[in-house]
């Protein structure tokens, strides 16, 4: 983002991992350095008992002690199986579906103790919540586009591809084949082709490639997707304690978190109810969010602006997943969340995923 002239603190609310709910309980960070934030968090935590955050400190030692490593088919479940249920609900499950949009019985452990080093015990400022006070185009894409028609890029929106084909075995060269009012057309050859774009549209365009990539195709399509539904409701007036707060999620109550967008640069009382690795269809979610709203937050009388489900929102994390690599064929790359690599599916995993692209093609 630096890079690209985008200011940070104008686009991110930063303040430290908060896992509070309306009531106040749970785990807030403080701005201590590592992992004394984590260390005086837990301990002050409230609504805890010390034998909840004993219990959570002996399995926090243990990550530690065994470098963040775990045999590769645990879960989640089996990886924090001696914490207590109370730290099991309140902490682990919340971090667990929102880092991995997988359920903790189905997640796969050690992607999980990958996160958690990394924000918890890598550094000063890692475990730090980064808020979006604009909307994800602006955060970066926009910035992006920019800089790369500053620098020479052309760049061509709305043109969907329909098929590619190397030039030759070698995959020297490309032709890329568009759709331009109904008819195709060649889009033109190029050196390198890398497919930045859902899984799915990855694997329809490299079938039918010409080009030997039958392993990576068959990881691609083992892939299960996980939905997350945002219920977006007003309630005038409304501002949360806090930017985020967490919810106590059940099969009667799905969402996890809830976001005050009038705090993040939107409406005042607009609230932004998020329910990862969602079951159930748009309706009868709304409708127990609202319940949920009305139960946990006080609210009542809210106005349903949006509920948007997005189906594949993003791969299932679950243990031993083998993801598909960056190289499909010669001059064939992929880049993306679901790729492989230490993250679940995230941004941040995306634009790993792409950058580590970029050098390839160097």
């Amino acid at each position: 983002m630096a890079e690209l002239d985008v200011d940070a603190p104008d686009v991110l609310l930063r303040i430290p991992l908060s896992m509070q709910f309306p009531d106040g309980a749970g785990l807030k960070l403080s701005r201590l350095p590592a992992p004394l934030d984590a260390l005086v968090g837990i301990c002050t935590a409230r609504g805890w008992t010390w034998l909840d955050k004993l219990s959570l400190l002996r399995v926090c030692i243990g990550w530690q002690f065994g470098k963040f490593k775990c045999a590769s088919e645990q879960s989640v479940g089996d990886l924090c199986g001696k914490v207590s249920p109370r730290i099991m609900a309140t902490l682990i499950e919340p971090l667990c579906v929102s880092a991995l949009n997988t359920p903790v019985d189905q997640a796969s452990g050690q992607v999980f103790l990958r996160v958690m080093r990394d924000a918890l015990f890598s550094g000063n400022g890692g475990s730090n919540l980064l808020l979006p006070r604009v909307d994800l185009s602006a955060l970066l894409p926009d910035a992006a586009m920019a800089w790369l028609e500053k620098n020479g890029a052309e760049i061509s929106l709305g043109n969907r591809v329909q098929g590619i084909r190397p030039t030759d075995a070698s995959g020297a060269s490309w032709i890329l084949t568009s759709e331009s009012s109904g008819a195709a057309t060649e889009a033109g050859v190029f050196d390198r082709v890398v497919l930045a774009c859902q899984p799915s549209e990855a694997a329809r365009l490299a079938e039918h490639c010409n080009l030997p990539c039958e392993p990576w195709l068959a990881r691609a399509h083992g892939l299960e997707h996980e939905p997350i539904t945002t219920v977006y409701a007003l309630s005038q007036g409304t501002r949360l304690s806090q930017p985020m707060l967490a919810l106590r999620s059940s099969t009667e109550y799905p969402a996890q978190f809830v976001f005050d967008r009038g705090q993040l640069g939107g409406q005042r009382g607009l609230l932004a109810f998020v329910v990862s690795a969602s079951r159930g269809d748009k309706a009868s979610i709304t409708t127990q969010v609202l319940q949920q709203a009305a139960t946990q937050l006080g609210l009542s009388h809210l106005e349903v602006v949006q509920t948007i489900v997005e189906k594949r929102a993003t791969f299932a994390c679950t243990p031993g997943l083998q993801r598909p690599g960056m190289t499909i064929a010669p001059g064939l790359l992929a880049c993306g969340d679901y790729i492989e690599g230490p993250y679940p599916a995230t941004l941040e995993g995306a634009v790993r995923s792409g950058l580590a692209a970029a050098r390839r093609l160097e």
